[in-house]
């Protein structure tokens, strides 16, 4: 009997053995997939969460992108091809030195534009406005190559082959520049002046202010209510002030004894 009831214990603590697990489908794997966000997906029109390599190259891209297909690099390689032909064109020739230097000297600026719109350089510097700048470099450029090629014709009274092609070459630099004028007015097309830009920011410390006035002012009942229940106590006090002078006058007992 002993041995029976050990067996009995025995097969009660056996425990079933769980059904075989269900395998996975195809559906089901796929669905995974579509669940878990994949990090690689960014935007293509904006930067996005990109960080590092990653950004550099977005913005390098982007930066070359605009630069070449609204017009500015081609107008500025020509300004610096036709400023390079000229002073080649000056060797030959005596000239005043002021036209070596406004010639050098927009040679230098067009290329560091251009060297800071092919490396995406702007990018990572907002607070300069870029495009006002170029605007303003552009129109100084044209004042300066216009005057360059007035001068070189006032300065001299005979002029030769190389001399007057140079003096050519300068103006059709000016003319480049004066159409990247032009271009730069597509950066400023739809773009309206924000409103209360001069209004400087507000301090946490003032907005905290008003967060605590809030609540105050929400838990102080309105005049209406206060000139209400005003009137609800003292009416509530007038019945217990008539009842006063009730409770006072007792009868009085009548002075001296019986006889």
């Amino acid at each position: 009997m002993a041995d029976k009831g050990k067996k009995d214990k025995g097969g009660a603590a056996a425990p079933a053995a769980p059904p075989p697990a269900a395998k996975p489908t195809e559906d089901d794997a796929e669905e995974e997939k579509e669940k878990k966000p994949s990090k690689s997906q960014q935007p293509k029109d904006e930067v996005g969460t990109r960080k590092g390599c990653r950004r550099y190259l977005w913005e390098f891209k982007d930066s070359n992108r605009q630069f070449w297909v609204m017009g500015h690099a081609v107008v500025k390689l020509f300004s610096v091809g036709c400023l390079i032909a000229a002073m080649i064109m000056f060797t030959g020739t005596a000239i005043h030195p002021l036209l070596t230097l406004i010639v050098t000297m927009e040679i230098s600026i067009f290329s560091f534009f251009f060297t800071v719109y092919t490396l995406a350089i702007q990018r990572y510097m907002p607070f300069i406005l870029w495009p006002v700048s170029d605007l303003l470099n552009d129109l100084f450029a044209t004042v300066f190559l216009v005057g360059a090629v007035v001068f070189a014709v006032k300065s001299r009274q005979t002029m030769p082959m190389n001399y007057f092609i140079a003096v050519i070459l300068i103006g059709v630099a000016g003319f480049f520049a004066f159409i990247d004028i032009f271009l730069q007015r597509k950066h400023f097309k739809g773009k309206r002046i924000k409103k209360n830009v001069l209004v400087p920011p507000v301090r946490k410390e003032q907005v905290k202010e008003k967060e605590v006035e809030k609540p105050k002012e929400e838990g102080k009942p309105p005049a209406g209510e206060k000139t209400k229940e005003g009137e609800k106590t003292k009416e509530a006090e007038k019945p217990k002030d008539a009842e006063k002078p009730k409770d006072a006058e007792k009868p009085k007992g009548k002075k001296g004894g019986k006889k």
